[in-house]
């Protein structure tokens, strides 16, 4: 992957206090001429919060909000609400994320909202119900597939150390959940792996880029493609990671050695994926389809 020569293109702002730690593990969407980032942000107090930037070429920041647009509201989300992926569905778009109840104990679960697509351009954050499909469940890196197999919702989540499926009429309710790829041994995604962003559909299939971590802590990116009528049919992985920390601001941060994306998008047969590098800052990174799809 090639990265972007003027990364990170976002960090945080120390005079504000609710992003004053740590920005990083951004949701991208292009609509409306524009890339719309959501991103993580870590404050003063711990919390982690959502917050907002735009770009008209999807690597110039050209707009960053200096409020969040989204924060814990309940008891289960008291720790954060962390690593959004959004998804556009049926005009409106649906956000997943991890809600953190306990930092202590590390008690987490995945939670969806969603907002109409017009208010999510115009920047009315006016978030709809939040709802957690598998209630009292550890569970994190939850995404939706834009569309639908069979008439069903599908959801990719982690049951550690496994990415899983699940299905849905409503996307409330789900069903038939099972693994569909796990850890390799004495390979770079030997300990876990995770979805990135929601699958992108292209001619030879589903592109779904996954995050693989070993056995000391390196978080890398590596790619799947999925059969389009089938979702649990996995068509390709990649022997190798696609991004590795090598950068100083992948190597060096909060978190060291990690590259942890939660979105991408294609424009002009250029994939830019969205990442945070060492937990502390955001990046994008390059990659044309032809050349990761031989």
């Amino acid at each position: 992957m090639k990265r972007f020569q003027k990364n990170p293109i976002l960090k945080p702002i120390v005079e504000h206090d609710w992003e004053a730690r740590a920005v990083f593990n951004a949701a991208p969407l292009h609509i409306g001429g524009r890339v719309h980032i959501l991103y993580r942000a870590v404050g003063n107090d711990g919390v982690s919060r959502l917050g907002y930037a735009s770009s008209s070429d999807g690597y110039h920041i050209e707009e960053r909000l200096s409020s969040p647009v989204f924060e814990p509201r309940n008891h289960a989300e008291k720790g954060g609400c962390e690593d959004p992926r959004l998804t556009l569905l049926d005009e409106r778009c649906i956000m997943t994320y991890t809600a953190l109840r306990d930092p202590v104990s590390n008690a987490h679960q995945i939670t969806l909202t969603s907002i109409a697509t017009d208010d999510f351009i115009n920047k009315q954050w006016n978030w709809g119900e939040r709802w957690m499909p598998f209630e009292g469940v550890r569970n994190k890196d939850a995404v939706i597939l834009p569309g639908k197999v069979g008439g069903h919702y599908v959801l990719f989540h982690r049951i550690d150390p496994d990415i899983c499926i699940a299905y849905s009429r409503d996307l409330q309710h789900w069903f038939d959940i099972k693994a569909i790829i796990g850890p390799r041994l004495r390979k770079w995604d030997c300990w876990k792996v995770g979805a990135a962003g929601p699958p992108i559909e292209i001619s030879e299939g589903l592109l779904f880029i996954y995050h693989g971590v070993n056995f000391e802590m390196v978080y890398r990116l590596g790619a799947l493609l999925l059969d389009k009528d089938n979702p649990e049919r996995v068509l390709y992985r990649s022997e190798s990671p696609i991004l590795e920390p090598t950068a100083d601001y992948e190597r060096y941060g909060r978190v060291p050695n990690v590259v942890f994306s939660c979105g991408a998008i294609l424009i002009d047969d250029k994939l830019l994926i969205y990442y945070g590098g060492a937990d502390t800052v955001v990046c994008v990174a390059t990659y044309d389809l032809s050349e990761l799809i031989l």
